[in-house]
């Protein structure tokens, strides 16, 4: 990447910001940008790169502005949006909100960050908590009193300072997944995926290195134990701490974690998944002049698991009135301005069956609705369980004074994009 620039939704502004870095772009390529935007647009050819001559535009959009990166190389475009994603992480890290008014109002500390983040146009130090202990805002100006670098940007380990210190040194391990499922009228699963996580917050002294054992399928057949009650996972993607070559070789992840929460790791499953809580609803029409929803929603979890805060988003016409509820459990509610009917279930054990009906008034001169029904969606979540099956096997921590350290582990199963049709 040689230039990058932070513009607003317009066809007529000038960039909010632009940083030159290497200066084989000329200025005038800028002005280009929005017109070309615009004219794709129009031709609803619009591309996440844009190129005019030798010129390549590669861009997002973030509330209303746009963040460019400009190049006249064949330049590795996953890794250039990947840094317009971390330069949005970084400055809303630091702003709370990324919109043209934090960019104005912090114009310098917008500088300094973008002569940290890259320098002649290769990345360099993207860790937010890195930045801020040299980097420090008060009010909209910067604090500019320490002088010297700190260590943490010169040594090995980046993203970790030294000189670490807790009285009682602890690791909170949770373990969450989220399920996305798509079932059809005819109770079919037409899309069934696990997207699961693995979040650490430590508090250790020191530069502790950890080992964290999973019942990962591909260790389980190296070591000989078979597949029993092993996960085999998909997209693995780590943070930067984890030792990749080590991982490679012999499954171990391994690493030196940074101070504080941060996400270790993340993966995928595409595998069969049995709906967690399944919906059945019948629809009745009374002479189009009042209309009768029941829905019966099912645990098909393990019993001795809850599902917490449940709410099943149920549509309903859009002429409807006077709605009249019962529930067996819970409590529902019509929200006229969404179309729905959300029944709300605080606590929901597996294996337990509940009912909704609701009733609702129709205007008495027909009309017939062509549009198809939206699906119900349901969101929830699940502590102490997980749907894949991964278990944390261990949790080693090491570190040259020898303190005795404690892991926490959690697991929770949550609804991600969650919807089942109906007739």
């Amino acid at each position: 990447m040689t230039y990058m620039m932070l513009l607003r939704g317009s066809i007529s502004d000038n960039p909010l910001i632009s940083r030159n870095y290497k200066g084989d772009v000329s200025m005038s390529e800028i002005d280009y940008f929005m017109p070309l935007l615009m004219q794709k647009e129009e031709e609803s050819a619009l591309t996440p790169l844009l190129s005019r001559g030798k010129v390549h535009f590669l861009w997002i959009k973030h509330s209303n502005i746009y963040l460019v990166a400009l190049t006249m190389k064949n330049a590795n475009a996953s890794l250039v949006y990947s840094f317009l994603y971390k330069v949005v992480e970084v400055f809303s890290e630091y702003f709370k909100e990324l919109e043209e008014e934090s960019i104005r109002d912090n114009f310098v500390i917008v500088y300094e960050l973008l002569d940290e983040l890259m320098d002649f146009g290769f990345p360099q130090t993207t860790d937010s908590k890195i930045l801020q202990e040299y980097i420090t805002q008060q009010g909209n100006k910067l604090d500019t009193g320490k002088s010297r670098v700190p260590p943490t940007v010169t040594n090995a380990v980046s993203w970790r300072s030294e000189g670490i210190k807790y009285k009682k040194n602890e690791v909170f391990i949770d373990v969450i997944e989220s399920v996305n499922l798509l079932v059809n009228a005819n109770g079919s699963v037409l899309l069934s995926e696990i997207v699961g996580s693995i979040k650490l917050k430590v508090f250790l002294s020191g530069m502790p290195e950890l080992r964290l054992g999973l019942n990962d399928r591909v260790l389980f057949e190296i070591t000989g134990r078979g597949k029993n009650k092993s996960v085999e996972l998909e997209d693995v993607k780590f943070h930067q701490c984890v030792r990749l070559s080590r991982f490679d070789n012999d499954r171990t992840i391994s690493f030196i974690p940074p101070d504080g929460d941060f996400e270790l790791m993340s993966y995928r499953l595409n595998t069969q998944v049995k709906p967690l809580i399944w919906i059945e609803s019948v629809i009745e029409k009374f002479s189009h002049s009042r209309v009768e929803i029941m829905v019966k929603a099912k645990g098909q979890f393990k019993k001795q698991s809850v599902a917490n805060g449940v709410e099943i988003y149920v549509p309903v016409p859009s002429d409807a009135d006077s709605p009249k509820f019962k529930t067996s459990i819970g409590s529902a509610k019509y929200q006229p301005e969404k179309n729905v009917v959300v029944w709300s279930i605080k606590s929901f054990p597996g294996g337990k069956e509940y009912l909704m009906r609701a009733h609702f008034g129709l205007p008495s001169v027909e009309n017939e609705e062509l549009e198809g029904r939206p699906p119900i969606s349901v969101r929830f979540e699940i502590p102490y369980f997980t749907v894949s099956g991964i278990q944390v096997r261990y949790m080693k921590i090491i570190e040259k004074s020898g303190y005795q350290a404690l892991p926490w582990v959690r697991y929770i199963t949550q609804s991600g994009d969650y919807q089942l049709r109906t007739h």
